[in-house]
């Protein structure tokens, strides 16, 4: 009996083509290669800014293999590959900006023994047996950005945070994420998300069930939501 596999998702797709590019670059950067090396440099520019602004990173932010014909696989319409690029844009950029005069991995794949998305990032800036409010905070500021060029821009703050500790992120994960965000209904699931990810690493000390400052869906009171577009 033959099993027919369902296509990819969009989200899937975008994933996978911010983690392969990540990956090639970031091998060369570590061997210290030139070309990766330079590209960095000019990714890490475009971190926290639209999509597109910089003509630099036209030949760098490739969705190529977006638009490629695959059997089995429909075309994307044009609102999908818009959310994509925005994606890849903000996902390619800010690993940049991380992996910036760091000599290990900053992107690093999600594993359950390793979790690797954005809220168990933030939880390891934190005291093992403690909820660190102001670092929650700029997690929570992230989720309830109103567009993504602010949700990229309060992100970058919190790649600085990681980038310093050396603590790395997932970032087809995140990329994922990123393209998820854009969809209607898509920040209320992002934000669940990031908030499954905070709990599911646990500090060594700290038992099962016992963490506090629950921030499942990271809800915020209106007056919180927006304070500016940092």
């Amino acid at each position: 009996m033959t099993t027919v596999s369902a296509p990819p998702a969009v989200r899937s797709r975008v994933a996978d083509l911010a983690a392969a590019q990540i990956t090639g670059w970031q091998e060369g950067y570590l061997k210290d290669r030139p070309r990766d090396v330079a590209a960095l440099a000019r990714l890490r520019r475009g971190a926290g800014r639209e999509p597109g602004v910089l003509p630099d990173l036209w030949t760098l932010v490739d969705t190529g293999p977006l638009h490629s014909r695959v059997e089995g696989v429909r075309p994307l319409g044009e609102r999908e590959l818009v959310r994509a690029e925005n994606a890849l844009h903000a996902a390619l950029t800010l690993w940049a900006l991380h992996q910036q005069s760091r000599g290990a991995r900053m992107h690093r794949a999600h594993t359950p023994q390793r979790p690797g998305g954005l809220g168990a990032a933030v939880r390891r800036l934190m005291p093992a047996n403690d909820i660190d409010e102001p670092a929650l905070k700029r997690l929570v500021r992230a989720g309830t950005a109103p567009d993504l060029t602010s949700l990229s821009q309060r992100l970058r703050d919190l790649v600085v945070l990681l980038r310093r500790q050396d603590i790395p992120l997932d970032y087809g994960l995140l990329a994922g994420q990123l393209y998820a965000w854009q969809a209607p209904g898509g920040g209320n699931l992002v934000r669940r998300e990031w908030g499954r990810s905070f709990h599911s690493w646990q500090p060594p000390a700290v038992q099962p069930g016992n963490s506090s400052g629950s921030v499942d869906d990271l809800a915020l009171t209106p007056d919180d939501s927006d304070k500016d577009a940092s």
